[in-house]
């Protein structure tokens, strides 16, 4: 039984009038794979640091199935951390690397063996055994350190920024190798990233973080269809959901969000036509994803058209990213590559307002179904 649960957690630091940490309560399922994911200083890597026990808890508790952990030292925990900086011994092969916190445990050495090889063969290092760190690749370091963790057979892997240190084609690659490692292992993974694309490629559950509070626990695909307020909004999706000020006005068919000469139109399966009237003229941050805003070709005064200048037509191949100012706020469409917008033409786009997002200029929290 590896679930985790973290009940009312804070950690301050002392002099600090802030905590790094407040009141934070999760649970975590055996054998799931959760993401602690937020913007740098956001507080995560200090929870997962308190899981293993390399950061003392001001408030709270922590069990790991059944026992209360609070006191227990990290080596007896039944834990294995995988770092940022894999934290290889540089003059150690790889395979003394893999086998030394097995040595520590007085293991025997035919054991050993035998799991040292068994790891390395799943992550395709038998090859590597005999070479030191200094003769591998990022990639194939970030492989021996999960390695390192394996052979211990942890009831829970806590990952801190493991990928961080490689380029961008191998962090794609690595992402799948630890998501397929999880599903072989059957074993509790509790992973921390800045990055939200590895958050929502990887993770069952996602915890989003801001300031040592989480802001939503939830599946990939509910926080970016249900964001419950305006940070999570911004910061799952990439690129990032635009976010406008604006005012509900009355319209002929209903409600729309206005701004400028803009007006985008509120379906009732978005806002409700009671919380509407509640909003009446009262200030509100539309969020729009940028697939949600597609090209017309043409100008035209009907509801749910956004036109502007474009800055920049930034082509990704299948898709391009057109950048662009609609009544002086800084915009982004999403378009088929094929696309012929270039930088500096005045286009028009079509808003699909039965996928918009609103917020509560005051609160931040969603006020949209």
């Amino acid at each position: 039984m590896a679930s985790i649960q973290l009940k009312h957690i804070t950690k301050r630091y002392p002099g600090t009038t802030v905590p790094a940490v407040e009141d934070l309560n999760l649970s975590i399922e055996d054998k799931e794979f959760i993401i602690l994911v937020g913007p740098s200083g956001c507080g995560k890597s200090t929870v997962l640091r308190m899981i293993a026990g390399l950061e003392e808890i001001t408030d709270g508790e922590i069990f790991i199935g059944d026992r209360l952990i609070n006191e227990v030292a990290p080596k007896d925990r039944d834990i294995a951390m995988v770092f940022q900086n894999y934290a290889l011994y540089p003059h150690m092969t790889v395979y003394k690397n893999m086998a030394f916190s097995l040595k520590l445990r007085k293991t025997p050495k035919k054991e050993i063996d035998e799991k040292v090889r068994a790891a390395a063969k799943i992550l395709d290092i038998e090859s590597l055994l005999d070479r030191k760190p200094r003769a591998l690749s990022g990639g194939q370091r970030q492989r021996v350190a999960l390695g390192r963790a394996m052979v211990r057979n942890p009831s829970v892997f806590l990952l801190d920024e493991p990928l961080s240190n490689l380029d961008a084609k191998l962090r794609t690659s690595m992402r799948a190798e630890i998501t397929r490692l999880h599903e072989r292992l059957g074993t509790t993974f509790v992973y921390v990233t800045h990055d939200q694309t590895e958050a929502m490629t990887m993770g069952d559950r996602i915890a989003v973080i801001k300031d040592g509070v989480i802001q939503q626990i939830d599946t990939p695909q509910n926080l970016y269809d249900h964001p419950q307020n305006l940070f999570v909004g911004g910061f799952i999706g990439s690129p990032q959901m635009n976010l406008i000020d604006a005012t509900v006005e009355k319209a002929a068919d209903g409600y729309c969000a206005a701004f400028g000469e803009t007006k985008i139109g509120i379906p009732e399966q978005v806002m409700s036509a009671a919380v509407c009237a509640d909003y009446e003229g009262k200030p509100v941050v539309l969020g729009i994803r940028p697939e949600f805003i597609s090209e017309t070709g043409s100008h035209s005064e009907e509801h749910n058209l956004m036109t502007g200048d474009v800055d920049l037509a930034e082509s990704m191949g299948a898709e391009k990213f057109v950048y662009f100012a609609c009544e002086g706020c800084p915009c982004i469409a999403k378009v088929p590559g094929s696309s012929p917008i270039q930088s500096g033409e005045s286009v028009s786009f079509a808003v699909d307002c039965t996928m918009i997002h609103a917020f509560d200029k005051e609160t931040g929290l969603t006020i949209s179904k």
